[in-house]
Formats: C-alpha cells, sequence, structure tokens
C-alpha cells in the first residue's frame, strides 16, 4: 500500500525524500507524477487543489502534515468521511511561542515603529512599556496557545485564555464559550488568535469583537487569515480603536501587492512562517499512523469531524 503527497507548493520532493528515508519499502509519490492511484490508502496533504482527492478509489485516511486541516473541510469533493489526522509537533508549538513573544516585545519596545522612523529618517524616542503594563489574552488554548500561555507566564505577563472549554493552566485565568468572551475581552490588552479554524469560528475577529477590546488594544494573529474580517480591521486600526495588528496569515497567499495592509502603518506583516512543520520530526508520525491504518489499529491524533480540529 502507498501513500501520496498532494500539495501546491515547491516541498512535495523535500516531504517524499524524507518519508523514503525513513521507510525505504513504502511506496511514496508526489500526486503530479505518474503513480497507481488504486494502491494509494493514504494520503498526505497541505492546501491541496479542489478535487485532487477524487481519484483515489481505495483512500482510507487523509493526513494533514500540519496542525492546521481547515483546507480540507472547505473542499467539499474531499472524501470526509474517512479518518482525517493532523500533526502534533512539539516544534510547532515552541516555534510559534517564540513568534508571538517576539512580536509582543517589539511592540512592547516600539521596535517596529522605529524601523518605520529610520526609513523615514526621523529620531524620535518613544516611552516605552513594561511586561507587567499589559495583560496578553489568547483566543485558543489548545497545545500551540497552551504553551504559549506557560512561557509568557515564565516572562511574567498576566496571561488570561478563552477556548470552547474550560482549561486548567497554573496561574492562567481560563474563560469558555460565547457567554465568557466579552468579560475575557474586556480586559485583553493584547489579543492573540490560535483557534482552530471552523464555522463557529470564522471570521471571529470582526469590528464586534474588536469593539469590545479596551481602546488602543494590540492584534496578533498567527491562525487562519478565514478568522479576521480584514476591512473591520482596518477601520477599527483607522478610528484608533486599535493600537496595530501583527499579521502571519491571510485570507490569499502570498498577500496580493494591492492589499491594503501592505502600505498601512499600523499593520505589521509576516509571511506565515510563525511556525512551519519540520519534517525530522513529523515523518515517524506520518508513517506511524500509515503503519496502524495497515493493521486496523486506532489512529493518533485523529480529528473530530463534528468540531473541526
Amino acid at each position: 500500500m502507498s501513500i501520496v503527497i498532494v500539495r501546491q507548493d515547491d516541498k512535495i520532493d523535500i516531504w517524499k525524500q524524507a518519508l523514503q528515508k525513513e521507510a525505504p519499502d513504502v511506496p511514496i509519490y508526489g500526486y503530479l507524477e505518474e503513480h497507481p492511484r488504486d494502491a494509494i490508502d493514504m494520503a498526505l496533504v497541505w492546501k491541496h487543489p479542489r478535487g485532487s482527492l477524487k481519484p483515489y478509489p481505495n483512500l482510507k485516511c487523509i493526513a494533514s502534515s500540519g496542525a492546521g486541516v481547515d483546507f480540507i473541510f472547505e473542499d467539499d469533493t474531499a472524501p470526509t468521511q474517512l479518518p482525517i489526522t493532523r500533526v502534533v509537533d512539539p516544534y510547532l508549538a515552541s516555534d510559534m511561542s517564540e513568534h508571538v513573544i517576539g512580536v509582543i516585545f517589539a511592540y512592547l519596545k516600539h521596535l517596529n515603529q522605529y524601523k518605520i522612523d529610520q526609513h523615514n529618517r526621523v529620531w524620535r524616542p518613544l516611552a516605552y512599556h513594561r511586561i507587567s503594563d499589559f495583560k496578553v489574552g489568547i483566543l485558543g488554548l489548545g497545545a500551540l496557545g497552551g504553551l504559549l500561555a506557560d512561557d509568557l507566564v515564565r516572562f511574567g505577563f498576566r496571561v488570561q485564555g478563552w477556548s470552547r472549554s474550560k482549561k486548567e493552566i497554573d496561574q492562567v485565568e481560563s474563560f469558555s464559550g460565547r457567554v465568557d468572551l466579552p468579560r475575557f475581552l474586556s480586559s485583553t490588552e493584547i489579543l492573540v488568535c490560535l483557534l482552530p479554524l471552523t464555522e463557529d469560528t470564522k471570521e471571529i475577529l470582526d469590528k464586534e469583537l474588536f469593539g469590545q477590546l479596551p481602546k488602543g488594544a494590540y492584534v496578533i494573529n498567527v491562525a487562519r487569515g478565514g478568522h479576521l474580517v480584514d476591512a473591520d480591521l482596518m477601520e477599527m486600526l483607522d478610528n484608533d480603536h486599535l493600537s496595530g495588528a501583527a499579521l502571519d496569515v491571510f485570507h490569499i497567499e502570498p498577500l496580493p501587492t494591492e492589499h491594503p495592509f501592505w502600505a498601512h502603518p499600523k499593520v505589521h506583516i509576516s509571511p506565515h512562517y510563525a511556525s512551519v512543520s519540520d519534517t525530522d520530526s513529523v515523518v515517524p508520525q506520518i508513517l506511524e499512523n500509515h503503519q496502524r491504518l495497515l493493521a486496523g489499529r486506532p489512529l493518533k491524533n485523529r480529528v473530530s469531524i463534528t468540531t473541526g480540529y
């Protein structure tokens, strides 16, 4: 039985080589090369083209090569009745935490503004902030959000989190459900979105939510572009309700050159690279699940069809 890699970037060969190195006896194919489609039982995917999973009559599992799976459910031709798995990678969580903490410190010390001032040859010292000045609120306390919360606490930040169900994290106040969301937002001065993208969380970062944050709050989105209503963010930045935003994810990637985010002085962009799946860390769990699939054993990191993560 075989694995096919289906993705739209230039990393098919990288993943193929990594899988073959660990499992030389397992046939591995890129979806664009000639291969026996009826022999494929697992598809390893990342933002695959719509309809690209249809040609596999004996497919038994769809495996995301990252933590996200929203793109699978967005493909209405994908056989989502099959088991779907995602990656749970400690490096993904730690890399994400390091990125977000770096963004927060850049905000506290005005490093982004100083870069703009440097470009404009402006010498303008600004009163900087301290860790104790802000409460950080994390939307989503899963594997990524939970580690970020722990790390922020170790730095001395006041931290709270909101999720579908309450979490127990030392020194982190936990909120849950829509009824708790307004209270969580009202005391969040730096908001970090690390939610999974589902029908319930799509476009959750909108004008209504931003309006419940304290005036001057800062927004960081490192989850999915689909969480954000771009126009609402621009409006809340322009009317000074929000002091700025750091965005790593977008509705269309790469971000189109004509998008107003590029030129907005309060928007700071990174190219969806806050946290990237490491093949050395991820490949063993992909191959273990392939062995489990062949043996009829339960799969690890299986996605709930009901919740979408």
